[in-house]
C-alpha cells in the first residue's frame, strides 16, 4: 500500500485527485484541507483527511507528524497542490499581500516538503509532485503575485531535483493551464480583500477582471476538467521514469513552444492579449 499526501483537497484538482486515487488499488490517500468543515466533509465521504493551513508553521508541522504516524513513516509521495491566485497589478500589491501569496503558494510547500523529505530519503523511495501553472513560466499581466509565486516554485523545484540526483527520490512539476475549479471564485475574494480597485489607475481593467472572475462556466474553450491533471499525476506516481515537467492543457503546450521561438517583445504582446481572456 503506497501512501500519498495531497494538499488543498477542499475542491478542484486536489479534491478530484484524492477521490480518484482513493478508489485506485494500491493507494492510501491522506487528504488535507485548511478549513475544519472541509476536513469533516471529506472524512464523511470516506477519505482520511487532516487539517493543514499552509500559512501556519505549527499546522504544517502537525500535519507532517500526523501523516507520518498514519503511514508509519512510510510515505510514498507528496502532491503539493493547495494554492490560490492573488489578482492585481504589481503596483497595487502591498508587501503584506505578496507575503500572503508566498506563504500559501511557496513557503508552506517548502516547509512541508522539508519535513517529509528526510523520511523518503531514509526509506530509499519517494516522489514529490508540485502542481505549478502555465503562469510558472509565462507571466500574464494583473497576476504578478501568482506569477511570482509559481516562477519561484519552479526554480526551487528545479534546484531540489538537481540536489536529489544521488537519491531515488523523483521530483516532478505539473503545469496546467485553465482547469475547471473554484480558482476564479477564490481569486475574486482575494482581489476584493487585498486590492483597492477603485483608487487604482487600473480601475477599468479591474472592472473587466471582475466580470471574468464571476463568469459561470469554463474560463475559456480550452478549459479542461481535473481529470486531465489527475492523468499526469498518475504518470508521475507510477512511471519508472517520471517526467520533470508535465504540460496539461493546449495553452500550456502552446506557451511552452512559443516561449522558445518568439522574442520577448512578441511574447509580451501575445501574453497581454491572452491575459484579457483568462
Amino acid at each position: 500500500m503506497k501512501t500519498v499526501l495531497i494538499t488543498g483537497c477542499s475542491s478542484g484538482i486536489g479534491y478530484y485527485s484524492a477521490k480518484r486515487l482513493h478508489q485506485r488499488d494500491g493507494y492510501r490517500v491522506i487528504a488535507s484541507c485548511r478549513k475544519k468543515e472541509d476536513v469533516a466533509r471529506l472524512q464523511q465521504e470516506g477519505l482520511i483527511c487532516i487539517q493543514l493551513d499552509l500559512n501556519d508553521t505549527f499546522s504544517v508541522q502537525s500535519a507532517a507528524e500526523q501523516t507520518l504516524a498514519i503511514c508509519q513513516h512510510k510515505l510514498f509521495a507528496l502532491f503539493n497542490n493547495g494554492a490560490y491566485g492573488q489578482p492585481g497589478a504589481v503596483e497595487d500589491l502591498s508587501r503584506d499581500t505578496l507575503r500572503k501569496q508566498f506563504e500559501s503558494n511557496l513557503f508552506g510547500w517548502l516547509e512541508l516538503t522539508n519535513a517529509l523529505l528526510p523520511h523518503m530519503i531514509k526509506q530509499r523511495e519517494g516522489r514529490i509532485i508540485q502542481n505549478s501553472s502555465v503562469l510558472g513560466f509565462a507571466a500574464m499581466p494583473f497576476r504578478g503575485a501568482y506569477n511570482a509565486s509559481k516562477f519561484a516554485l519552479e526554480g526551487l523545484t528545479d534546484t531540489l531535483r538537481q540536489e536529489l540526483r544521488d537519491t531515488p527520490i523523483h521530483i516532478s512539476l505539473i503545469e496546467p493551464g485553465p482547469i475547471a475549479s473554484d480558482f476564479r471564485k477564490n481569486a475574486m475574494a482575494a482581489l476584493i480583500a487585498n486590492i483597492d480597485t477603485e483608487k487604482s489607475r487600473h480601475s477599468t481593467a479591474y472592472s473587466a477582471a471582475k466580470k471574468r472572475l464571476v463568469k459561470v462556466g469554463p474560463a475559456n474553450k480550452y478549459t479542461l476538467s481535473p481529470e486531465a491533471v489527475y492523468r499526469k499525476l498518475l504518470h508521475a506516481l507510477e512511471s519508472n521514469n517520471p517526467k520533470a515537467r508535465y504540460y496539461v492543457t493546449l495553452p500550456t503546450y502552446l506557451m511552452g513552444y512559443l516561449k522558445r521561438i518568439l522574442s520577448t517583445k512578441a511574447m509580451d504582446w501575445l501574453l497581454v492579449r491572452a491575459g484579457k481572456d483568462q
